[in-house]
C-alpha cells in the first residue's frame, strides 16, 4: 500500500461518519449546531482578516501622504481620498470640524489649504475651539475602534461555547449508553461503546471549532490592537498640527 492510502485510511473521518450515525438525536442536533457555528466563526475570521489587511495598506499610504504636506489639512482640501484607512476617516471630521470652526471667524472652509501668504490670516482658533476639535476626532476614533471590533464578540462566543457545548454533547450522549445498557441488562462493552464513541464526537467537534477560532481571535486582535495605537497616535500628531497652523499664539 502506498503511502497515500496509507494516510487515507489512518484519518479518522469514516470512524467519525460512523459515531454521527451511532449518536442520539441530541448529539447529532449539538454536532450540527457546532458545524454551522465552524462556518460562522471562519465567515467572520477571512472577512475581518480582509478588513484589517485593507485598513493596514489604505493607512500606510495615507500617513505617507499626510508626512509629505507641509499643510495639515492638504489632503483635504486636495480631495484625496484613502477607503478602507480609518485614520482618513478621523482626518476628513477633524477637516470638517476645524472648517465649521473657521468659519464662525467668516474664512470660507474651502480656503483650507493657502500657504504663509494667508497663514497669519487663520490663525484665529482659541484653544477652546481647538479643544472642541480634539474632541471630535476622540470621537471617531472610539468610533473607528468599535468598527474594527465589529464581530469580535461573537468570535470569541464561538472560542468559549463550543468547547463546553460540545461537552454538554458528551455528557447527554454518556447518559444515554448508560440508559440503555440498564434497560437492556447487558453489561457487555459492545453494547455501550458505539453510544459513547458518537457521545465523543460532539467533543472533538466542539474543539476543532474552537482552536481555529481562538488562534483566528488572538491574530485579528493584534492587528486590531496596532491600528488602534495607529490612530490614537495620529489623532494626537494631527491636532498637533492645528494648534502649530491655526491657534492663535498667547
Amino acid at each position: 500500500m502506498d503511502p497515500f492510502n496509507s494516510l487515507l485510511v489512518s484519518l479518522p473521518l469514516a470512524n467519525m461518519a460512523d459515531a454521527f450515525f451511532d449518536s442520539t438525536m441530541p448529539g447529532k442536533v449539538i454536532v450540527v449546531v457546532l458545524f454551522l457555528g465552524s462556518a460562522w466563526a471562519w465567515t467572520i475570521m477571512v472577512t475581518k482578516r480582509w478588513q484589517l489587511l485593507c485598513a493596514d495598506r489604505a493607512t500606510d499610504d495615507f500617513l505617507a501622504a499626510f508626512r509629505a504636506e507641509r499643510i495639515p489639512t492638504a489632503l483635504f482640501t486636495k480631495r484625496e481620498d484613502y477607503p478602507g484607512s480609518p485614520l482618513n476617516i478621523i482626518y476628513t471630521e477633524g477637516c470638517k470640524a476645524l472648517g465649521g470652526e473657521l468659519q464662525a471667524h467668516g474664512i470660507d472652509p474651502d480656503d483650507l489649504l493657502m500657504g504663509d501668504m494667508t497663514s497669519e490670516a487663520h490663525r484665529r482658533l482659541s484653544l477652546n475651539q481647538l479643544e472642541t476639535l480634539r474632541a471630535v476626532v476622540d470621537r471617531n476614533v472610539a468610533d473607528e475602534a468599535l468598527n474594527l471590533e465589529d464581530q469580535m464578540g461573537l468570535l470569541a462566543t464561538a472560542v468559549s461555547a463550543a468547547p463546553f457545548l460540545g461537552l454538554l454533547g458528551t455528557v447527554w450522549g454518556v447518559m444515554d449508553a448508560f440508559s440503555g445498557m440498564a434497560e437492556s441488562g447487558s453489561a457487555a462493552l459492545s453494547a455501550v461503546a458505539p453510544g459513547i464513541s458518537g457521545a465523543l464526537l460532539t467533543t472533538i467537534v466542539g474543539l476543532l471549532v474552537a482552536l481555529p477560532s481562538m488562534i483566528g481571535y488572538n491574530m485579528l486582535s493584534s492587528r486590531i490592537r496596532r491600528i488602534s495605537v495607529q490612530m490614537d497616535n495620529f489623532a494626537q500628531e494631527f491636532i498637533s498640527a492645528i494648534q502649530n497652523s491655526y491657534v492663535i499664539e498667547a
